[in-house]
């Protein structure tokens, strides 16, 4: 089956449905959700917005600790452009009927850690799952958006691999029907990859599962250059309990007075940075992992108690309610926290506009690295970029010219039999997951590295063997796209001969003088560039 649309987004967070609503109006859109079209990581950000929107701060504020969070990888013209927009973003979801938190009739501003002063708009302690409903239920309203839910994107169509002359195009991709097990041909005139990040990549992750770096991996099979990819954000504080695999405990806890302590109740942070709980993510993450490892603790403890019941139940509603499920009040008790991987901050390269490489084909959001974040993302600056990026590339798609699509190819199935073995594929994600996380975490080795390099290339010609002679199916592809971008941020780790930001060495515990991006292509005469699952 075969369909054409104006513009095709693979991906239903806040970048993909910023952008649907923007062009909806006068393009014909069809937006591709894995599941749900309201699973996404966007639903799952807690804190909220940061954005500079009272007297006391300014956009060299904001600018200037983006760009010392980024530990000196940041785009400045970039940098400055998200700042810039952040008031008018705000101001466009409060438009679109986002109920932002307020005191004393004007916007709740919280701070998180790295900001130098209050700037981050929320909606209580769900601030992503309050935005994605708004902008869901107007994206279900709208008569220009086709919608498939429970569909995964396989892989793009590109002219390259249709042997086209002239520039390499995106033309569209295609899509499993997870419901019907068919593929699906989707011509498009503009493609945007707005497929969040890849945290399933790791054992421990704040992600929901449909977080498995499919932008990513299908950009870098068509040709894309692909930058930062070492530095994965670990999340200080991810909830420690059995029946709760990745409920994270929102930064702003810290931001508004909560202490990491140890079992003693002995705070640690003071003795790592000046900052204390204020420092930025990475800090706080290393030094979690530090204590836990020195005293072989399985947990540290957020305790946020000395704020009182009335303050916790009214600004952390959500948090307290889950965490009273399973038996924690949070109002008496410490919360049981450990690191876990929470975001990457390195991607799809763009443009200003959210362009890649490839005519045609955008990536925003989480799936992108633009610039803005650098070694390090400062909190709440992530669903700002969404939305800046998601506007951006609307209003660049809108003055683009309508180009002839050539017919495209049909899905072939002719060569391959029904998979039996989807116990080795959930068998090989899950050795892929645990050596991730014990070899290429927070704090990393030359052999760690080398060891998690080398189960990827023993795992390669495996999920080939499953791609190349069995039905897609939606396992297999997350696993293919995982194994991808595992050995995207593998390699760019084993070239960075530093310590920086999110990525700290034991090898290379030092600082180069020179802060240089981890650019990653499509070379022939750079063997280690090579991809290693070719479609």
């Amino acid at each position: 089956m075969t369909q054409q649309f104006d513009v095709l987004i693979i991906g239903s967070g806040l970048a993909g449905l910023t952008l649907a609503l923007q062009v909806a109006d006068t393009k014909k859109v069809c937006l591709v959700s894995k599941r749900e079209i309201t699973d996404s990581a966007s639903s799952w950000a807690q804190g909220g917005i940061a954005a500079v929107l009272n007297s006391e701060d300014s956009v060299e504020a904001h600018i200037e600790d983006t760009l010392i969070a980024g530990a000196g990888l940041c785009d400045v013209a970039i940098t400055r452009m998200v700042a810039e927009k952040g008031r008018e973003s705000i101001d466009w979801l409060i438009a679109q009927g986002v109920g932002f938190t307020h005191e004393a009739g004007a916007l709740h501003l919280t701070r998180e850690g790295g900001h130098s002063h209050r700037r981050v708009a929320h909606v209580a302690d769900a601030t992503g799952q309050a935005v994605q409903k708004t902008l869901v239920q107007k994206i279900r309203e709208h008569k220009n958006v086709y919608i498939l839910e429970n569909h995964i994107a396989v892989d793009l169509i590109t002219s390259k691999k249709m042997k086209i002359k002239g520039e390499n195009a995106c033309l569209g991709a295609y899509v499993l029907d997870n419901d019907s097990e068919k593929v699906m041909t989707i011509g498009a005139q503009q493609t945007i990859l707005a497929t969040g990040g890849a945290g399933k990549v790791y054992l421990y992750t704040t992600n929901p599962d449909v977080s498995t770096g499919d932008g990513v991996a299908m950009a870098w099979r068509a040709g894309c250059r692909v930058a930062n990819m070492e530095f994965i954000q670990f999340h200080p504080t991810c909830l420690y309990h059995s029946l709760e695999k990745s409920f994270l405990i929102s930064e702003v806890l810290r931001g508004e007075g909560g202490l990491l302590k140890l079992p003693d109740g002995t705070r640690f942070m003071p003795e790592h940075d000046a900052r204390a709980e204020l420092a930025p993510r990475d800090v706080v993450a290393r030094a979690i992992d530090f204590e836990m490892k020195k005293r072989g603790l399985d947990c540290v403890y957020l305790d946020i108690t000395h704020k009182g019941a009335k303050f916790i139940k009214a600004h952390f509603p959500n948090i307290y309610a889950r965490c009273l499920e399973l038996g924690i009040d949070i109002s008496k008790q410490q919360i049981p926290v450990v690191p876990a991987a929470h975001y990457s901050c390195g991607g799809v390269m763009t443009d200003d506009k959210g362009l890649t490489d490839i005519a045609h084909l955008y990536a925003i959001g989480e799936t992108a690295c633009t610039g803005l974040h650098g070694a390090n993302r400062l909190a709440s600056n992530s669903l700002l970029e969404c939305l800046v990026f998601g506007r951006a590339a609307a209003q660049h798609i809108l003055q683009a010219n309508q180009h002839a699509l050539p017919n495209l190819p049909v899905w072939d199935e002719s060569r391959v039999t029904d998979a039996d073995e989807e116990v080795l594929i959930t068998h090989t994600w899950n050795e892929l997951r645990r050596f991730m996380w014990n070899y290429v975490g927070i704090v990393r080795t030359n052999k760690r590295l080398s060891r998690a390099l080398h189960r990827i290339d023993m795992l390669r010609d495996e999920v080939n063997e499953f791609y190349k002679n069995f039905r897609v199916s939606n396992n297999l592809i997350e696993l293919r796209n995982l194994l991808q971008v595992a050995e995207l941020i593998v390699k760019s780790a084993i070239e960075r001969h530093e310590s920086r930001g999110l990525h700290y060495s034991k090898d290379y515990p030092d600082l180069l003088p020179d802060a240089i991006p981890s650019v990653m292509t499509h070379d022939a005469d750079n063997s280690r560039n090579d991809s290693l699952l070719d479609s």
